[in-house]
């Protein structure tokens, strides 16, 4: 897309030396930092989640738990709150973070009986038979 010169040096305001105002050098650097805008509305996405996915992290460790496993528990539960929230939950009020970690834990315990159970998963013990001790 063409723009004019007047979009472009509006574009260029408080680029330094030449580029501001020069015709030839501040269309290249408008056109570069457009470019670059584009491509970093995405990577301040990316930024974002894995902050929040720190913040997370350092918050359920606190209680015991580490992130994955709390995840992956939460995703079993009926608590559907994302990492945005859950990252903001836990910075600004950590004892209704830590109820949410608590619930998950205590439903955790509770799926892993459910796994036992279903795969029958008990350890059974049986003495060798006498003539392979030989």
């Amino acid at each position: 897309e063409k723009m004019n010169k007047f979009k472009v040096f509006e574009l260029a305001r408080g680029f330094r030396g030449r580029s501001k105002n020069c015709w030839v050098l501040s269309r290249n650097r408008v056109e570069k930092a457009l470019q670059h805008q584009y491509s970093d509305r995405r990577v301040k996405k990316r930024v974002m989640r894995a902050t929040w996915i720190q913040q997370i992290n350092a918050a359920t460790r606190q209680a015991g738990l580490p992130y994955s496993r709390f995840m992956g528990a939460l995703a079993q539960t009926d608590i559907r709150l994302d990492r945005r929230t859950l990252a903001e939950l836990a910075m600004s009020e950590p004892y209704s973070f830590r109820a949410v970690v608590d619930v998950v834990k205590e439903n955790e315990h509770h799926l892993v009986e459910d796994f036992v159970r279903e795969k029958d998963l008990s350890v059974t013990v049986t003495k060798p038979e006498p003539h392979l001790l030989v």
